[in-house]
């Protein structure tokens, strides 16, 4: 008996790594989860400051960061991967008056899980999952 199975529903992009990139991440993401009938309000913010880190702390010029969503038993993997592999994120307690560097926090208080995965030299992986 010759079963066929689905691939898991998967979105793979490359994207620059400028601020017009980071949104650009953002509204393929929401485009894509509408697709998919998935809910949109975690995963959206956590791809925006997944892109927006790659496209600020993971840039090199000429270099793309890649945007890739995918679902498997009922979560969302968020993968955001740069070429960036010597700068490796941490979450960051800032006192609260600073504009930025709370992104980490935002991903860890919205996703499920998360992590870094280093990737072929000089690529890095971080990743969220979201339970749908």
């Amino acid at each position: 008996m010759n079963q066929e199975t689905a691939a898991p529903p998967n979105f793979t992009v490359l994207l620059s790594p400028t601020p017009r990139g980071a949104r650009l991440a953002r509204l393929l993401a929401t485009e894509q989860l509408r697709a998919w009938e998935l809910p949109l309000d975690r995963a959206t913010q956590i791809v925006a400051e997944l892109a927006a880190n790659a496209a600020t702390h993971g840039r090199v010029p000429g270099r793309d960061f890649r945007l890739t969503l995918y679902v498997v038993a009922g979560t969302l993997r968020i993968e955001v991967s740069d070429t960036r592999g010597d700068r490796l994120p941490r979450l960051q307690v800032g006192d609260g008056c600073g504009e930025s560097g709370r992104g980490l926090l935002l991903v860890d208080a919205l996703a499920d899980r998360w992590g870094v995965a280093p990737g072929p030299h000089p690529r890095k992986t971080v990743w969220a999952e979201v339970r749908m």
